[in-house]
């Protein structure tokens, strides 16, 4: 069961490989956050080796919540940041991290359920993802490799 801390629930749309899943936890788990969504995951689920690539943060992995869409996995959410390193052409408010985070905060605080979304590590969210969004934040990156999974962010 997840803490009771409020945070937002971090979600990971489409991933790729499971080690990045694992990765992703295990950056989470040092953070104290606990609240995974997988959308899609190419290669499955469960993954062993998301479990490996955890490394004690496998309790994150067993509470994860699997969805097959988008729309299932932010159905309970009233609040939704979309990551990218990209330039978008869709007109939405956009915020460093650390200013998202503070504004999810306050939502949280005050009842709402957010989400931040992550995209695969191909290539990042679609245009369809963020549509869903309610607020960009835009990551900083190495522009030679712009994608924003939580794996790239966190670790």
């Amino acid at each position: 069961m997840p803490s009771d801390t409020p945070q937002p629930a971090f979600v990971l749309v489409r991933p790729q490989m499971g080690e990045n899943i694992g990765a992703a936890a295990r950056a989470m788990w040092n953070f104290g956050l606990d609240r995974m969504r997988i959308v899609g995951p190419r290669d499955g689920w469960p993954n062993p080796k998301a479990v490996a690539m955890a490394s004690g943060a496998g309790r994150l992995l067993d509470e994860a919540v699997l969805t097959q869409d988008l729309p299932a996995a932010l159905e309970d959410c009233s609040f939704v940041f979309a990551t990218t390193a990209r330039p978008r052409e869709l007109v939405k408010p956009v915020y460093s991290p650390e200013a998202a985070m503070k504004l999810a905060r306050e939502k949280i605080l005050s009842g709402e359920k957010v989400a931040v979304l992550f995209g695969p590590e191909r290539a990042g969210l679609e245009n369809d993802d963020i549509a869903r969004a309610n607020a960009i934040i835009s990551v900083p990156v190495n522009p030679d490799l712009p994608r924003s999974t939580l794996a790239n962010v966190c670790c």
